[in-house]
């Protein structure tokens, strides 16, 4: 492996639910794998609407960001996967408490299904400090 490129595994976010690491840094750049409503402690879906879903989605990408020494407000681009994108609105009222000021280059996309039956995932790309 590169010494130009780092695994980053979160202890505070969801163990991993497949073979992948929470995140890839390489380059200055955090490649942040997708982050899906789950509880860090029990591993199970939270949230029963999209914008608690999303909630849950972006703590878990705050806790994967913040274990490679950054933070969500260095966030270049972030990607919102939806199942149903009539929810749009009130997902992108959680994220833009996430992202007052300064707010990444997002892209969002609707999806037929995202694993465990979630509805919402979110990953990101990020500038390290």
């Amino acid at each position: 492996m590169s010494t130009a490129r780092r695994s980053i595994n979160a202890p505070e976010a969801p163990a991993a639910i497949g073979p992948y690491v929470h995140a890839v840094a390489a380059n200055g750049l955090l490649f942040c794998s997708g982050q899906i409503p789950l509880d860090p402690a029990t591993g199970e879906l939270v949230g029963s609407t999209p914008a608690e879903q999303a909630e849950q989605c972006l703590s878990n990408l705050q806790a994967v960001v913040a274990a490679a020494g950054a933070t969500l407000a260095d966030a270049a681009r972030v990607t919102v996967y939806l199942t149903d994108m009539g929810a749009f609105a009130e997902v992108n009222e959680v994220y833009g408490r996430f992202f007052a000021d300064d707010p990444p280059a997002r892209v969002a996309i609707g999806v037929s299904a995202l694993p465990k039956g979630a509805q919402v995932e979110l990953d990101a790309v990020v500038v390290l400090p």
